[in-house]
């Protein structure tokens, strides 16, 4: 492809909407409806599963709802924390930040270029990001669904550092793929931990890491699984609610396994901080705070006005559009989450998923 094409790309949208005001709130008597496509990794530009599998197929919807008069907010940014976004900055020589910066960018052209109209596209970077996630993480943790634990790692005596998620591979116990995460297998979807794969190695040398333990903050699911069955039986059954049979399908399976206290804290550099003092040289884990990005990134358009869409569950519909692996993040783990704090949150009422149709073309 040559420079100029690349170039005009990006260059135009096909066609531009008008953007609606930053003091867009639901209306008392309206159709109040919150729309957030799944936040892409920020580490890489934007594949064709990004586009078809989230932010293009919910701006369709958003558009159906704008023509209909309700009052609609369309929310989505970029994931940044996390070990992809390390990964990225080693393989660059550079800092996370700057990868963050660099890539945010690409992301908003490419949508841009193809008309896809936001409320808001922020990151997941930012100090309302910080502020919310510490904010949630208190309340749950002062409501006792939090425990401390020894965790299991992978250290890498070689590079000298835990081997968080992303920072090692191995063969999957369940499926046997060769080439699996230590935090999911993109195979079969098992979530995992990095002690759990077969010949795991480190990814920045390919040596062999060693076992070693770490403490560690976990999210006790096991603790909350009744507020999430009930929660669960709520918006399912509710003539409201109408969740997709998949999501349903898998949402139930995860349930009828029985849910485990999950540690939410990593030993990394880049991430939101643990706010306690014992933990301060810990960041959280990226799914604890990646879906927690909907709200901050609704507080960065809205300010304090974010909690008449997130803390108005009797006003607002809340429509999540997602990838098949992020659904047990967004149906458990997240309302989970909020779940924990006590508070009154808006709750999903309809999950689009869809297949990565990017990792099937190639």
């Amino acid at each position: 492809m040559s420079n100029q094409v690349q170039q005009n790309r990006f260059a135009e949208p096909k066609f531009l909407l008008s953007q609606p005001p930053e003091n867009k709130i639901p209306i008392e008597g309206r159709r109040n409806v919150l729309v957030c496509a799944a936040l892409p990794y920020v580490n890489n530009v934007p594949h064709l599963g990004n586009i078809i599998g989230a932010v293009l197929s919910a701006d369709v919807f958003v558009r159906y709802c704008n023509m209909r008069e309700y009052q609609c907010l369309y929310i989505c940014g970029t994931d940044e924390y996390g070990t992809a976004t390390e990964i990225r900055a080693l393989t660059e020589g550079v800092s996370p930040k700057e990868i963050c910066d660099k890539f945010h960018k690409l992301h908003k052209e490419a949508y841009d270029w193809f008309g896809i109209d936001f409320d808001c596209f922020g990151r997941t970077s930012s100090d309302h990001q910080t502020e919310i996630v510490q904010d949630i993480f208190l309340k749950i943790h002062n409501n006792s669904f939090t425990s401390v634990g020894i965790q299991k790692q992978l250290r890498c005596s070689n590079c000298q550092k835990f081997l968080a998620d992303r920072f090692v591979r191995g063969t999957c116990p369940h499926c046997k793929f060769l080439d699996a995460r230590g935090d999911q297998c993109d195979k079969c979807g098992h979530l995992l931990d990095g002690v759990e794969l077969v010949e795991p190695r480190c990814l920045i040398c390919g040596s062999e890491p060693r076992i070693e333990e770490s403490e560690h903050i976990f999210l006790n699911l096991d603790q909350l699984s009744p507020k999430v069955q009930s929660y669960l039986d709520t918006v399912i059954d509710s003539p409201n609610s109408h969740w997709s049979t998949n999501a349903i399908s898998i949402t139930r399976s995860w349930m009828k396994t029985g849910l485990e206290r999950r540690c939410i804290t990593r030993d990394l550099k880049w991430g939101i901080p643990v706010p306690l003092p014992q933990f301060s040289s810990k960041v959280f884990y990226v799914w604890f705070d990646a879906t927690i990005g909907y709200l901050s990134i609704t507080k960065s358009l809205l300010g304090s006005k974010w909690v008449n869409w997130w803390k108005n569950p009797e006003q607002v519909e809340l429509y999540n559009f997602l990838g098949k692996d992020n659904v047990s993040f967004h149906t458990i783990i997240f309302p989970a989450s909020l779940l924990a704090t006590g508070e009154k949150y808006t709750h999903p009422r309809q999950f689009y998923f869809f297949i990565d149709l990017y990792k099937i073309l190639i």
